[in-house]
């Protein structure tokens, strides 16, 4: 599912994250936010950059902080992996969505366990069932590993699976790889984590029946699922190549690309 960005490429963006998000003058755009859309930004810059010779930066900083960040006019466009909330609304953003997202629950390969239903996931993360031999694992305590306050993925799973302010986590981490490496590294952790930023260092469930995949996700029949947002400031317009990346990333001729990164492109 996920897109295989060259060494060099990835170090690149790394580098330029350093500088922050303010945008330089003259060929740049600035992006900050959600770190589970970093591999569909990094594909999208990539391209971006080679067809007009300006560069995107990415800041991966979580959602909540990629959304300030645009308020803040310290970024020119926000990344989020949630929609925007009424009172963001209200203080001035507004929301594009560019593509769609499975949120995969994940287990170490070693786990027996391959589906779960929307009710066990939801009572597992609430500390209700707290065995991995009750859901037809080996008989050891489920270890929850879950994203911290402000994550856009903690946001869209929370909410759809109706467990907000109820997980017991054992730990809360800042970035999406931290979780899948966390779980890959303990046969007892279960997570949460962008699907297109899965690999087969983890095993995905699936959630009643329906294995998490583009075409599951595109469908609707993968419940556990959320939108990756462009966020603006509503009624100001965009430096002019950020307004070229913006028209580029939402149009048709950016669809394979999204694709590539293992999400569903929203036009």
């Amino acid at each position: 599912m996920k897109k295989i960005v060259s060494l060099a490429t990835a170090a690149a963006f790394v580098c330029l994250a350093l500088a922050g998000c303010s945008a330089e003058k003259g060929g740049s755009v600035a992006t900050d936010g959600s770190t589970s859309m970093s591999t569909v930004i990094g594909a999208l810059g990539e391209a971006f950059e080679a067809d007009t010779g300006i560069t995107v930066t990415y800041n991966p900083t979580g959602s909540g902080t990629g959304i300030q960040a645009v308020l803040e006019k310290r970024c020119d466009i926000g990344l989020s992996s949630r929609a925007l909330k009424d009172e963001e609304k209200e203080a001035g953003l507004e929301e594009t969505v560019l593509a769609y997202d499975g949120i995969a629950v994940i287990v170490n390969t070693e786990n027996p366990v391959s589906d779960l239903d929307m009710e066990t996931i939801a009572k597992i993360y609430k500390g209700e069932i707290t065995n991995w031999k009750d859901v037809g694992g080996a008989d050891a305590e489920i270890v929850l590993i879950g994203r911290e306050s402000g994550s856009g993925t903690r946001d869209g799973f929370e909410s759809i699976t109706g467990t907000e302010g109820e997980c017991k986590y054992r730990q809360e981490l800042t970035a999406t790889g931290d979780v899948i490496a966390t779980v890959a590294s303990n046969p007892n952790a279960i997570g949460y984590a962008s699907l297109a930023s899965v690999e087969d260092t983890v095993k995905a469930l699936s959630v009643d029946g329906v294995k998490p995949g583009e075409a599951t996700v595109k469908d609707g029949t993968y419940a556990i699922q959320r939108p990756f947002v462009l966020v603006t400031r509503k009624g100001e317009a965009l430096s002019e190549s950020a307004q070229k990346f913006f028209d580029y990333a939402t149009s048709e001729e950016a669809v394979s690309i999204i694709s590539g990164a293992g999400v569903v492109a929203a036009q």
